[in-house]
């Protein structure tokens, strides 16, 4: 396992600052059953699972003067206890009050000086409900090396026999004269390694020096009595605090309307979040703030060998869509986002929904980080939203004993990007979780107003229009052999 850091993992710490931590996070609702799935159990399942992890159980080691890429080394100190919480909402615990605690627990930055991610139980939510927040640092889950934790915390059939604790003891790190000796060694054997280093740090140095000059511009115009430059709502300066809405809908009505009026569940889900985002827009003073369309970065599951490798079986790239905010028509919008997608489709090398929630040991965690990975990478396309939409399997997950109900996941915010879109498809469900900036979108409650409202005007399209015919389907023709009157 290589265990130096890549030019992108350098590029995605560059682009963390206070206001951008960039880790990914999940929340899971389950009914813990009757054998009371706790806290206690939740330590011995991750405890039990995190060898198929082993990066969970590094940190970063820096090179001194930066002879190289920082690496992934076992962290002598290693503590499950932690990195594994125990949280707790007032009885009975409202989904409200769920989604603050998560907010809350998305805006702070991860420790650097430790491994990357963290885990929190949560107790007290109704009717004897827990909920479990995984949190892991974008540069922690690549889909090569190391796949999300939720991967491997969720079972097919519940109660499945633990396999034991590993015996497992950290490797000796080497003291900083010892690690920049073997940093010089592998630049003099490998030139290439001086380049890459020179050029992250020349990345890093760029984007701190891009960020200062921008915050001198603000105040620059501020004094002279100008607005600010982030003049949209999607366009907007970010602060430390964030915001997150979690909205649950069912996957027959998105099926439903994709047989009435063709396409696909993800031209649906893109259609849907178009007509919100135009309600939720119409709702502010600033209306549709000179916005003809919404660029939105979608990242999407292909073959193609000429793309990073993943673990999973699929490559992912980033689909650039221009969601219609203008157009008032719900089908109209429908048929244009699937025009947009068309192009994707007709390359033969997309993934179908089926296909990759088929794949083995699948969890949608670990391509919604790979989804928000590649949104980083593509920043400079100058979409204004990301949005990931991974279909998961449609039958009954568990963590122990407990069985998963709910899954939404929860985006890190880009520079300058207030708002974010994670879809997660599960057992009949369809799980939006949207990350908003706290100051920036204020009125992100609106936004799950608005998408079940554009949900609800294309439930109502289908329901009056007449079912497409079947694709393959021909028109029927008279035999040869008959001759026509």
């Amino acid at each position: 396992m290589s265990e130096r850091l890549r030019p992108r993992d350098l590029a995605i710490l560059a682009t963390e600052s206070p206001t951008t931590p960039m880790h990914n996070a999940t929340v899971e609702i389950f009914d813990p059953g009757a054998s009371g799935f706790d806290y206690e159990r939740l330590v011995e399942l991750i405890d039990d699972r995190i060898a198929f992890v082993p990066r969970y159980r590094q940190k970063l080691q820096w090179v001194p003067g930066k002879l190289a890429n920082p690496s992934w080394v076992d962290d002598p100190s290693f503590d499950l206890g932690y990195h594994v919480r125990r949280s707790a909402l007032p009885r009975p615990g409202s989904m409200d009050q769920l989604r603050d605690l998560v907010a809350r627990i998305a805006s702070r930055p991860l420790d650097r000086s430790r491994p990357l991610w963290e885990c929190y139980f949560v107790e007290g939510l109704a009717e004897g409900r827990v909920a479990l927040l995984t949190k892991s640092h974008q540069i922690l889950v690549d889909g090569r090396e190391t796949v999300d934790i939720g991967q491997v915390l969720l079972d097919t059939t519940p109660d499945r026999e633990l396999l034991g604790h590993d015996e497992w003891r950290p490797t000796p790190s080497p003291g900083p004269l010892a690690v920049a000796a073997r940093a010089l060694t592998e630049t003099l054997a490998n030139p290439a390694t001086l380049i890459t280093t020179a050029q992250a740090t020349a990345q890093s140095l760029a984007r701190q020096a891009e960020s200062a000059s921008d915050r001198v511009s603000e105040v620059a115009g501020a004094l002279a009595g100008r607005g600010p430059v982030h003049s949209t709502p999607v366009h907007r300066r970010l602060s430390q605090q964030r915001r997150f809405v979690a909205v649950r809908t069912d996957l027959a009505d998105y099926n439903k309307i994709r047989q009435v009026h063709g396409g696909t569940v993800n031209d649906v889900i893109l259609a849907t979040l178009t007509g919100a985002l135009r309600g939720w827009l119409m709702t502010r003073s600033e209306s549709m703030a000179g916005l003809r369309t919404v660029k939105a970065i979608v990242p999407m599951s292909v073959i193609d060998d000429e793309l990073e490798a993943t673990s999973l079986g699929t490559q992912i790239t980033g689909h650039m869509v221009h969601l219609p905010i203008l157009e008032p028509s719900p089908v109209v919008r429908l048929h244009q986002v699937s025009y947009d997608l068309k192009a994707h489709r007709e390359t033969g090398r997309a993934v179908s929904a089926r296909r990759l929630s088929g794949i083995a040991g699948f969890a949608p965690t670990t391509f919604h980080a790979l989804g928000s990975r590649l949104a980083v990478a593509e920043l400079r396309r100058g979409f204004h939203v990301s949005v990931t939409n991974v279909p998961g399997p449609q039958f009954p997950l568990y963590a122990g004993s407990a069985q998963m109900l709910e899954s939404y996941p929860v985006h890190p915010l880009l520079p300058d990007h207030p708002l974010a879109f994670g879809v997660t498809s599960y057992d009949g469900g369809v799980f939006w979780g949207i990350t908003a900036d706290r100051d920036a979108v204020p009125d992100a409650d609106v936004l799950a107003q608005t998408l079940l409202e554009a949900l609800d005007e294309l439930k109502d399209s289908a329901s009056e229009s007449r079912p497409r015919a079947p694709r393959g389907r021909k028109k029927a023709t008279a035999p040869k052999d008959v001759k026509k009157p």
